[in-house]
């Protein structure tokens, strides 16, 4: 079972929680995207479920049949629940099943089930920054009355983002990205198994995060950083060319779109930069390069709620141009 390097402050927090016997029914997991939390909220769970547990708390022996099991992903009482791939938000039937089995099937019903092989259930639900509404009032219930010796770890990238039925009922657990040494280590070892030039490379630009360096690696982002500044060199924006641009140096770092996704993200982050600099140097109208500067940074929140990226480049590039006639 891969340890979790890092956040010692989560570790100590939960080490101590753990040991007065004071765990709490729900955690919502924040930090930024790749950098542990997914895995300490499995180990955290291996070890609550694990037979024969140690001194350390947040150790699972590794070798108990409980253990093997959560190793596998095979555990009946360790349950995982992530949005589906195309979906905006969870959808409620993740929650309370589907509508001909209703509060028979879905999450809230499979974590109050009796423990089939450890004396606890455990929940980890990713992408808690999806929640709706609807599917946030589906789980209040569980949140306000939680089954008994259960728990729900919820893992999200901010605060800012999760809804304050949510947040109100949680203990948050903050995480930060990881320190360079930190992500070297992830970097170097199985499974990622860079090599150490590559690692020294990539820790740079992927400001603590594991996912952000792998997927940095899988594609040429500098040169399509070097396209999107030749296009933003011109005094006037040429709305086609810049789409162009936009849509196929993305296409050309990754087809994959959650990696295409993150692949604009940094052409959106070099733009923003590009466009201080010049505020900074004085070497464009600074209330026309402020003006620009909001729009990238519309864009790129855009982007983070999964807007429609071909939509979004096109009316990007046709706004900055319409700024700059």
């Amino acid at each position: 079972m891969q340890p979790v390097i890092g956040h010692d402050l989560a570790k100590e927090r939960l080490r101590r929680t753990l040991r007065r016997g004071r765990l709490a029914s729900t955690y919502l997991f924040v930090g930024p995207e790749g950098v542990g939390k997914r895995r300490f909220a499995e180990r955290l769970a291996a070890a609550l479920l694990c037979h024969q547990p140690g001194d350390d708390p947040l150790e699972p022996c590794g070798g108990c049949a409980a253990c093997q099991l959560s190793e596998a992903g095979t555990h009946p009482d360790l349950l995982k629940v992530a949005r589906p791939e195309g979906k905006t938000t969870l959808p409620v039937d993740l929650f309370i099943g589907p509508a001909d089995k209703r509060n028979r099937q879905g999450l809230c019903h499979d974590l109050a089930l009796k423990p089939l092989v450890s004396d606890r259930r455990v929940a980890i639900l990713d992408d808690a920054d999806f929640f709706s509404v609807e599917t946030a009032n589906c789980l209040l219930k569980t949140l306000e009355e939680p089954p008994p010796r259960s728990l729900l770890i919820l893992i999200g990238t901010s605060l800012a983002r999760q809804l304050a039925t949510i947040r109100s009922r949680s203990q948050v657990v903050r995480f930060g990205p990881l320190a360079d040494e930190e992500l070297t280590r992830v970097l170097t070892a199985p499974p990622v198994d860079f090599s150490p030039a590559d690692a020294e490379r990539l820790v740079p630009l992927a400001r603590g995060s594991v996912s952000r360096a792998i997927e940095l690696s899988e594609g040429s982002l500098d040169s399509a950083r070097e396209a999107l500044l030749g296009c933003l060199q011109s005094p006037r924006i040429d709305s086609t060319r810049l789409a162009r641009v936009l849509e196929e140096e993305s296409k050309a770092v990754a087809t994959e779109p959650r990696i295409r996704r993150r692949a604009l993200a940094e052409l959106f982050g070099t733009a923003i930069t590009l466009y201080h600099r010049r505020l900074a140097e004085r070497l464009d109208d600074p209330d026309e390069t402020v003006a620009a500067i909001d729009l990238w940074l519309e864009a790129e929140e855009a982007l983070g709620r999964n807007a429609n990226q071909s939509a979004l480049v096109q009316a990007l590039a046709e706004r900055l141009a319409r700024l700059a006639a």
